[in-house]
This record gives structure tokens, C-alpha cells and sequence, in this order.
């Protein structure tokens, strides 16, 4: 389960402003690559002044949901505004990475947290998606499954930015958070590359006894 699934309710209610920022023009390339330039502005101010100016991971969680329904508006001109393309297939995948270890990587400068085990889970949440796009090389759709996808992750340091924002510390025990994080996101990789692996298989199965029972 992720919460990657409440991702339908949520296009809803975005649909009026997707809807929108196709009449002015607005393509679907270009809110992706506006959304991967405010992750990368916002990691820049986090690692250079976030370890001596707490507050400013206040910025974060704000930011990780503008992200979410950015990511949501781009996905909607895509698919429903005809906007769809290969280059934006492309920028989705890569705009996501480059998001993700901006936002997450300035955690390593903030105590109790080790820099080796944030480094380590970024580059298993980085291979996770990958997993999921392996499976559209095998046959299989575009693998989400959990226990951490993308939302999970972007609600988790979301959560730990707004206590560290709020508090201006964290406390130890909260260093625990990276090793669990990393076991999750091993999981989720293994959960992917299995589902992926079934999907394919299914589907392989399929077209033999359509095949088959072809005259």
C-alpha cells in the first residue's frame, strides 16, 4: 500500500487548474521542468543555509506539495490536453530523480542524521523508481508499489522538515529513520522488480493462448 493511490482524488481536484494553465498556454514539459528548478532552488538554500537556519525547512513541506500537484498538472495536460510526448515521457522520469536528491540530500547536514545512511537512501529511492520503469522493458506497465513510494517519501521528510522547522532540532532517536527508510526502500525495489516480473509473465501467458486458440 502507498499513498501513491490517492493520487486519482487528488488530479480532481486539480483538473479546473490544469484545465487552465492549458488555456494560457502552459505545456506540460514546461511545468515539469518548473517543478524539478524550484526542487533544485529550494536543496540549494537548505544545504547552504538550512544546518545554521532550521526555519527554513519550514519551505519544505510547502514546497513537496506544490511539487505533488505540479507533478499531478503536467501528468493531466499530458494525457488529457493532448499533450503528451517522448521528450516529456523523459523529462517526467528524470525531472523526479533530480527533484528528489536536491530536496533530500541537505538532511545529511542536519543532525542526528549520519550523511552516509541519507546518502544511501537516496541512491535506493533513486533505483526504486528505476525498478518501476523496468518494468515497461519486460512488458509490464510502469511499477508503483510500495511500502515507499515517491508520496511516502515526499510525506515522511515532509513531516521530519516541519518538526525540525518547528523545533529547531530534532532528537536523536530520530536518526533511526534513515536505516528504516533504507530497508522500505529495499522492499519497495524487490517489491517492484517482482510485480514487474509477474505482470510480464501474465501477460506473455496471454498472448500464447490467444495465439493458440487463433484457427
Amino acid at each position: 500500500m502507498t499513498l501513491y493511490w490517492l493520487k486519482p482524488q487528488f488530479q480532481a481536484l486539480l483538473r479546473p487548474v490544469a484545465g487552465w494553465m492549458n488555456a494560457v498556454g502552459a505545456t506540460a514539459n514546461l511545468v515539469t521542468l518548473a517543478a524539478a528548478a524550484g526542487s533544485v532552488v529550494l536543496g540549494i538554500v537548505l544545504a547552504w543555509s538550512g544546518p545554521t537556519a532550521p526555519a527554513l525547512f519550514l519551505l519544505l513541506p510547502f514546497w513537496l506539495f506544490i511539487r505533488m500537484a505540479l507533478n499531478a498538472i503536467d501528468g493531466m495536460l499530458a494525457r488529457e490536453f493532448g499533450d503528451a510526448s517522448d521528450l516529456g515521457a523523459y523529462l517526467n522520469e528524470l525531472c523526479d530523480q533530480i527533484s528528489d536528491v536536491a530536496l533530500f540530500l541537505p538532511f545529511a547536514l542536519i543532525a542526528p542524521f549520519s550523511p552516509l545512511l541519507v546518502v544511501i537512501v537516496v541512491l535506493l529511492a533513486v533505483l526504486s523508481e528505476y525498478a518501476g520503469v523496468l518494468g515497461c522493458m519486460v512488458g509490464a506497465q510502469r511499477r508503483y508499489d510500495g511500502p515507499s513510494g515517491k508520496s511516502d517519501r515526499a510525506f515522511i521528510f515532509g513531516a521530519v522538515a516541519l518538526w525540525l522547522g518547528v523545533a529547531g532540532s530534532l532528537p536523536g532517536w530520530v536518526g533511526y529513520l534513515m536505516p528504516l527508510l533504507a530497508v522500505l526502500l529495499a522492499v519497495t525495489i524487490v517489491n517492484r522488480v517482482r510485480a514487474g516480473l509477474a505482470e510480464a509473465r501474465t501477460a506473455a501467458s496471454s498472448c500464447s493462448e490467444s495465439q493458440k486458440e487463433t484457427p
